[in-house]
């Protein structure tokens, strides 16, 4: 490689040579598609010259030519394919020059230090990452748009035949690096497109997409056949498209040795720095606002508070404040709160799958409304969740109750089954719930909640009498309660309205086995499935497929049933503190949504909700309640 990022590693093939070897890979394939050709014309060949003549020659040539036809119209179409499929673009932001002159003049002038061609274009992503990606694939230019988070337009130069690649920069860096940091960072990057000029190495890019391409082609039915050839291939090149990557970017790093290199030590540490403050703020405050409908229109803003945070709590990121005096990269933007939004967006898409565009199920919020806009719906939004669940697993009212048998006492469900196992038949009549009902097994032996003070009045207890048979638990019918109508209230409990009380009385276990912590939690996992569902489906036709529909990048696995009714408690814990103590959500830029008691955090909740939920032991959690002020016999305001 002369002129272009020719630099070598010592000990491992210059990347021009690994280029070379997948290209051999595509020689050597279509050297295969051609030989039955080859053989086809030799024979027909001898043929005609009398060299082949009599039996069985005339048969073995036509087989031979119908062979090689076949080879010929197969490799073809994948030919075909492997051209035109279009490669896969990361969703980005477009930054346009006049959108950020100084931001493109700098990068123009780290081309201009080390020598090699500009990018095309300059893009944003909302990660922690910057990197060069060639977007001048001829399927790009027939598709006439800008392959940049799905916006339509006029093709751009990036698409141009030759055009270099596009840089594309992590939105965090601009937020919190300062300018001379980030020049150091993408000085690397930049140096790239001077390998990436280099035919061979081109090439060699251009048929790895094209196959990667094909593989998602052969996808779709009937061309399954497609996606195995690709794949085939792939596997054949692998090691050298990748020994042909690492030389690439060993000849960029060595070629942008000479600029900002003990700056770039450095920059190097904030973009760890960085790293993990945008997946707090991501995971911890983002996601709330997300699954309530609700995307924060300026996450980038959001990190540097994040990341000021960090550095007040870790005595050893002291030092990383005193740069927030420099000039912070992101004025090299001529509209910055613009672009936080239009990134904050797109990060909502991609880690989430919400919508392209903001409608009135998913609007912005500020961060100045966070609190109330996000954290107090979520937790009243729970709480109701929590409160219908218990309704659900509540033994209905108006079931007759003989004067002669007295109210049974809640029965863990680790009991439950042995009891019934050594008398069926007193289980069989004291049961409510009708043959083939579905349901959790504890809530149909527990009942109601029982009653916190010895004065308070017994649950109803279900009828001796034998049940009558129905229906399994569907539409308009509660699974656990024995098929009557979900229209029937629940249980007198001694408790009116949606209070902190019931709930601690429901889960109170003197046993420890938390059995009907179980029973709740399968509920509100149940509920939470179906209310997902529903508003997938709900938004399905107005999406338009990919990352609008499904997250390209989840950011948490599903929660357990434990976790989600820990979840659920502490958010009517919050709820009644709010109402009945005076407490005030709050927003803390690492842990997310928080109460605030008198004006200040109060972080030792969540480990005595986890005593209620896993040990059924209420002691911890009331001897906090009285502490702060809150009354758990106070009914709570829900949406």
């Amino acid at each position: 490689m002369s002129g272009t990022g020719s630099t070598a590693e010592v000990g491992t093939p210059s990347a021009r040579s690994r280029a070379l070897a997948v290209l051999r890979v595509r020689s050597r394939a279509l050297a295969a598609v051609l030989l039955p050709a080859a053989l086809a014309v030799v024979l027909v060949a001898a043929r005609m010259t009398g060299r082949l003549a009599g039996d069985p020659w005339p048969a073995v040539t036509l087989a031979v030519c119908a062979v090689a036809a076949l080879v010929l119209l197969t490799g073809g179409i994948f030919g075909a394919v492997v051209l035109r499929a279009r490669p896969a673009v990361t969703p980005t932001v477009p930054l346009s020059e006049a959108a950020a002159p100084d931001l493109y003049r700098l990068v123009r002038d780290l081309a201009d230090r080390m020598d090699v061609p500009a990018p095309s274009a300059i893009a944003l992503t909302p990660d922690c990452d910057s990197w060069l990606e060639d977007r001048a694939h001829a399927a790009h230019r027939r598709a006439g748009a800008r392959a940049s988070g799905g916006i339509a337009g006029p093709a751009g130069p990036e698409s141009e035949p030759g055009a270099a690649p596009v840089l594309v920069i992590g939105s965090p860096f601009l937020w919190w690096m300062r300018v001379a940091e980030l020049r150091a960072v993408l000085a690397p990057v930049v140096a790239g497109t001077g390998p990436s000029a280099h035919p061979d190495i081109a090439d060699a890019r251009g048929f790895v997409r094209g196959l990667d391409a094909a593989v998602d082609v052969g996808s779709r039915p009937g061309l399954g056949w497609i996606a195995h050839c690709a794949r085939l291939l792939l596997r054949l090149c692998r090691t050298d498209a990748a020994e042909m990557e690492r030389g690439v970017a060993a000849a960029a790093a060595d070629r942008a040795q000479g600029v900002d290199y003990g700056l770039r030590i450095v920059a190097q540490e904030q973009v760890g720095l960085a790293y993990a403050g945008w997946d707090r703020l991501l995971t911890r405050v983002a996601l709330p606002a997300w699954r309530m409908g609700r995307w924060p229109a300026h996450l980038d803003a959001g990190v540097v508070s994040a990341l000021t945070e960090l550095s007040r709590r870790d005595r050893l990121a002291d030092e990383f404040t005193s740069r927030l005096g420099e000039r912070p990269a992101c004025d090299l933007l001529e509209q910055p709160g613009a672009v936080d939004e239009a990134t904050s967006l797109l990060a909502a898409r991609l880690f989430h799958g919400g919508p392209a565009e903001a409608g009135p199920d998913w609007s912005p919020v500020d961060w100045a409304a966070y609190p109330e806009e996000v954290v107090d719906r979520k937790w009243r939004t729970e709480a109701s969740r929590l409160h219908t669940a218990l309704d659900a697993l509540s033994v209905p009212a108006g079931l007759p109750r003989s004067p002669q048998t007295p109210p049974k006492p809640p029965v863990p469900a680790a009991t439950a089954a042995p009891a019934a196992a050594q008398s069926p038949a007193p289980a069989a009549a004291q049961s409510p719930v009708p043959a083939g009902a579905s349901g959790p097994a504890p809530a149909a032996t527990r009942g109601s909640a029982p009653s916190p003070a010895p004065s308070a009045a017994p649950s109803s207890a279900p009828s001796p009498g034998p049940a009558p048979a129905g229906p399994s638990a569907g539409p308009g019918r509660d699974a656990a309660g024995g098929g009557l109508p979900a229209s029937v209230p629940p249980a007198e409990d001694g408790f009116g309205g949606p209070t902190l009380e019931r709930v601690l009385a429901y889960l109170t276990d003197p046993t420890g086995e938390a059995a009907a912590g179980d029973a709740l939690a399968g509920r509100i996992g149940g509920d939470l499935a179906r209310e997902e569902r529903a508003a997938g489906s709900a938004e399905d036709p107005g999406r338009t497929g990919g990352a609008d529909t499904l997250p390209l990048f989840p950011l948490q696995p599903p929660r357990s049933g434990r976790d989600l009714l820990a979840d659920h408690v502490t958010a009517l814990v919050c709820c009644a503190a709010v109402d009945s103590a005076g407490a005030a959500p709050g927003l803390d830029w690492l842990d997310g949504p928080v109460l605030l008691v008198g004006g200040r955090r109060r972080a030792d909740l969540a480990p005595r909700v986890l005593s209620l939920v896993e040990d059924g032991d209420p002691a911890p959690l009331r001897e906090w309640l009285a502490e702060v002020g809150v009354r758990p016999e106070k009914p709570v305001r829900l949406v």
